[in-house]
């Protein structure tokens, strides 16, 4: 079966980290045109063997995009085509059904309760989204919270399929050696009680209450792991607050490496390179999530299985699970006060007790990438053989 999956960029996020984590699942033959942006996951993408295309776009309006697109996809005589992230679903469906391509699957990675991709969920947002999703076959939602919130804004309920985001279990296994070793790298002190955040650094995730808090927590340490345009205000916080010298900003990390490491547990990568998430969650205690508006949190699951004890605001992933899949994540509501007392539990605790970890929950092994690949497979194969695509949405 050939698939050509297309996306927007491929810079460091979670669905382009997905994307890359699938197609080294998947038992297809791949190729991946980004739209614009062929950042750190391309390279990581190239590095796996699969071959990626920059269509160059100059921004959301470039409508000569469409044709070059289309005459890739003619081309490359793909039994069926896969986007990812809302441009490339609007260009990549229309670009598929002008080559002719009738078999055309979209995953919606980041459908949040009053947000797409940073987008407000407006009448016209959702026009435009519910005219591009007719001329495709299928659907997927990363989580049942979002298939819901599909069928909502209009996509027919026949046509949604849900496949949740995976993550590859074994190479989160807690390693105590990359701990030691992550902390050294970063300048940690080995003794440290260290808060952990991972994700884009942008308003919705509300890092800004997690800085306050550590910052009202003597002794504790926060590392957050990501990028944004949030970086030099929560910097600039950190400093007012007086605890610059305690929240470390590691920057965006790439999982996994391009030079990816193959066996089970956190990896130390390339010097230059520092340390790979597996060990960058091996140097936390406890992880948090104060995002209000997630369409999965993968964060959480890949934080669950390195065996950390989780605070979260709102997971799809663990809310579409029994409370007993996860018993080491508490839900909050993510205010400063309740934050300070919740970390300051887990530092009471922490106290004597070493780099204790937690037994992998059943929540991680229920997201495997590979239990996903296996459900995206069948989707490919019903979208190969179903019917041909809806010619009317309904716009209540």
């Amino acid at each position: 079966m050939r698939v050509l999956h297309v996306i927007t960029g491929l810079g460091i996020g979670g669905a382009e980290q997905q994307l890359r984590l699938m197609l080294r699942e998947l038992p297809t033959d791949s190729d991946v045109i980004t739209l614009t942006n062929p950042g750190a996951v391309a390279r990581g993408i190239v590095a796996d063997g699969v071959r990626v295309r920059d269509l160059a776009m100059t921004g959301n309006r470039d409508v000569g995009a469409l044709p070059r697109l289309a005459g890739l996809v003619r081309r490359g005589r793909y039994d069926l085509v896969h986007t990812h992230l809302y441009r490339a679903c609007l260009y990549g469906r229309f670009a598929a059904r002008l080559a002719g391509v009738r078999a055309v699957v979209a995953t919606e990675h980041s459908l949040g309760a009053a947000q797409i991709e940073g987008r407000p969920l407006s009448t016209g947002a959702r026009a435009l989204y519910l005219a591009g999703e007719r001329l495709g076959t299928a659907t997927v939602a990363v989580s049942a919270t979002v298939a819901r919130r599909l069928e909502r804004w209009g996509v027919r309920r026949d046509r949604i399929h849900v496949v949740p985001n995976g993550i590859e279990v074994d190479r989160f296994a807690y390693d105590p050696a990359a701990r030691r070793a992550a902390r050294e790298r970063l300048g940690l002190p080995q003794d440290a009680f260290v808060v952990g955040g991972v994700g884009r650094l942008t308003g919705s995730k509300r890092f800004d209450t997690l800085v306050r808090a550590v910052s009202d927590l003597p002794g504790a340490r926060l590392l957050l792991v990501g990028e944004g345009a949030e970086q030099v205000r929560l910097q600039r916080l950190a400093y007012v607050r007086g605890a610059a010298d305690r929240i470390l900003l590691h920057g965006a990390c790439q999982d996994p490496p391009p030079d990816a490491y193959t066996g089970a547990g956190p990896s130390i990568t390339d010097p230059a390179d520092g340390p790979d998430l597996p060990a960058l969650l091996a140097a936390m205690d406890v992880f948090v999530s104060t995002s209000q508006d997630e369409a999965f949190g993968l964060a959480v699951v890949e934080a669950l299985a390195a065996g950390l004890p989780v605070l979260h605001v709102t997971c799809p992933a663990l809310e579409d699970l029994p409370a007993e899949a996860a018993p080491g994540a508490r839900q909050i509501s993510g205010n400063v006060p309740e934050l300070i007392a919740e970390l300051r539990r887990f530092q009471d605790a922490a106290r004597g007790s070493g780099d204790r970890r937690l037994p992998v929950p059943a929540a991680a092994r229920h997201y495997d990438i590979s239990r996903s690949a296996e459900q995206l497979m069948a989707v490919y194969e019903n979208a190969l053989r179903g019917p041909a695509p809806t010619r009317e949405v309904s716009c209540p």
